[in-house]
């Protein structure tokens, strides 16, 4: 697989499953997506989500009243806790050219990852569902190791910018930028303000 982002503003995002899982993986998306949570019953977290709700059983269904919410989809989750059903929703998903992940049954062709994102990045772990454990572990790792990497990456581009106004070479640019990613000190100081790491960038790379 090929790791991508995707814009999914506007596009439907179609959750088979109402437990705890489809509640996680429809949560995902409903900032961006239009989210439609099918299945026969609802836990309280899907309920909670600002998520289309429509109750069907699924096994009770035929494929062609299942193809009138997969046609219209830009991916599906097949989210149930009948493996058989997930199965089948991803056989339907694939006769339509629609994108599937699956939370339990054979896999589809999309993976969601554990992310992490501040305003200025965004991070995505897959283990490609060997070990959701390990995903979520390295996300958990990051986001306690580094709690002001949104300012360094602003910092980093005052930095780049200004070494570009002072006519630095690419490979000066690339050292400089390099050596105040690996600046301890810097980090400790956008915890406290990002002017003082401005200033220590300031006083030790660009005199």
């Amino acid at each position: 697989m090929i790791p991508l982002f995707v814009e999914c503003t506007g596009k439907q995002v179609v959750v088979f499953g109402g437990g705890e899982v489809a509640a996680r993986k429809a949560g995902y998306f409903a900032k961006e997506a239009e989210v439609l949570i099918v299945s026969r019953t609802f836990s309280p977290a899907s309920r909670s989500l600002p998520v289309q709700i429509q109750t069907l059983d699924t096994r009770a269904a035929t494929d062609a009243e299942l193809d009138l919410i997969i046609a219209p989809a830009f991916l599906v989750i097949g989210a149930l806790s009948d493996r058989a059903e997930n199965d089948r929703i991803g056989a339907l998903c694939r006769e339509h050219g629609v994108l599937f992940n699956s939370a339990d049954g054979m896999p589809g062709d999309v993976v969601i990852p554990a992310m992490t994102m501040g305003a200025h990045y965004t991070i995505a772990i897959s283990t490609a569902s060997e070990s959701p454990a390990v995903s979520r572990f390295l996300r958990q790792e990051i986001e306690r190791k580094y709690p002001t990497l949104d300012a360094m990456i602003v910092l980093q581009h005052r930095l780049r910018e200004t070494l570009r106004e002072k006519k630095t070479t690419p490979a000066e640019r690339r050292r400089i930028l390099s050596a105040v990613l690996r600046d301890k000190l810097v980090w400790t100081l956008l915890a406290v303000s990002q002017e003082r790491a401005w200033e220590r960038v300031c006083e030790r790379y660009l005199v």
